[in-house]
């Protein structure tokens, strides 16, 4: 899902001279992640809590039928019912999650629910939905014409070979570091096209598809999900920043692991990661070229093009 006019080059922030944390900071995965990005910064950019401003920005995409991918508007399964993923986490470790959620759309904020107001992570499927229900969520037709058409198309074949960088595995990831220092991410998504009925991907999956650790930074994944929670990939990238690794050198790394457990699927295959740490240092990595990714700050806005493993 390239696009013309984004940067040709990975670009990495650094700290302020003085060595403090440049913030806030919001990145967000793919070219709707620039949208997404203007509605977190109408929260960061007031001083507002960086979970804010991650819920604001995925419910943005969630609610645009033109991202078929994500929310209102997603591709369907091989079914022709559109099944949601989506997890939450903030900067105290508390995260909330909802997976294979159907008639509501908005998962992203079922998921901040059952993060503030339940003993679990995680609920799915019927459950999720009797939970988004009972708390004042709103059932509704998620299924827009345009998806259905496609879908119709699809069962001409049934053919499941999805294509590197078309436009049906594109999750929004969003991390975002506040101006009070603190981290927090989101994730949601309709997962794959015409996937299997009950497919589950990485994005609701804490530690594959997101994970935040304010102690030392965040990170988002996007792509084909089952190659991402073979790794806990999203983990993997946080930990490599523990240890002193810049983002994307960390993104970078956790791509190599992809590769090294199946270098012919790799190719076939696209998987980014996209990283932020406490200084506000950020970077990507991915398995193909293409990967875009929206950056926000106080000095910038512009729309990346990922590093890349294959050329």
């Amino acid at each position: 899902m390239a696009t013309a006019g984004a940067a040709v080059a990975p670009f990495r922030s650094i700290a302020n001279v003085d060595g403090t944390a440049m913030k806030p900071v919001v990145l967000s995965t793919w070219n709707f992640g620039m949208n997404a990005n203007r509605e977190a910064w109408k929260i960061l950019s007031g001083g507002g809590r960086a979970l804010d401003a991650v819920e604001a920005g995925a419910r943005f995409t969630e609610a645009d039928p033109s991202v078929q991918t994500v929310g209102y508007g997603g591709f369907p399964d091989r079914d022709g019912r559109v099944t949601l993923d989506s997890c939450i986490m903030d900067e105290n470790g508390n995260c909330g999650s909802v997976a294979f959620l159907e008639h509501i759309k908005h998962p992203v904020s079922v998921a901040r629910m059952v993060m503030e107001k339940t003993p679990h992570v995680m609920l799915a499927g019927e459950g999720a939905l009797q939970f988004a229900l009972a708390n004042g969520f709103k059932k509704e037709n998620l299924l827009i014409e345009a998806s259905e058409k496609a879908w119709k198309e699809w069962l001409k074949t049934a053919q499941y070979k999805p294509v590197v960088n078309i436009e049906n595995h594109d999750t929004i990831g969003i991390i975002a570091l506040d101006s009070n220092g603190n981290l927090s991410g989101a994730c949601t998504t309709s997962g794959l096209a015409f996937k299997m009925r009950g497919r589950i991907g990485d994005s609701p999956i804490i530690g594959a598809g997101l994970y935040v650790d304010n102690e030392v930074g965040a990170a988002t994944a996007t792509g084909v999900g089952e190659e991402v929670i073979r790794i806990v990939g999203c983990h993997l990238v946080v930990e490599l920043m523990r240890q002193g690794h810049a983002p994307e050198d960390a993104c970078r790394l956790a791509v190599n692991r992809i590769v090294a457990k199946n270098p012919e699927k790799a190719k076939q295959v696209q998987v980014g990661f996209l990283a932020l740490n406490k200084q506000g240092v950020y970077g990507a990595y991915c398995l193909q070229p293409g990967f875009t990714y929206a950056v926000r700050t106080p000095e910038i806005e512009k729309l990346i093009n990922s590093a890349s493993h294959f050329s």
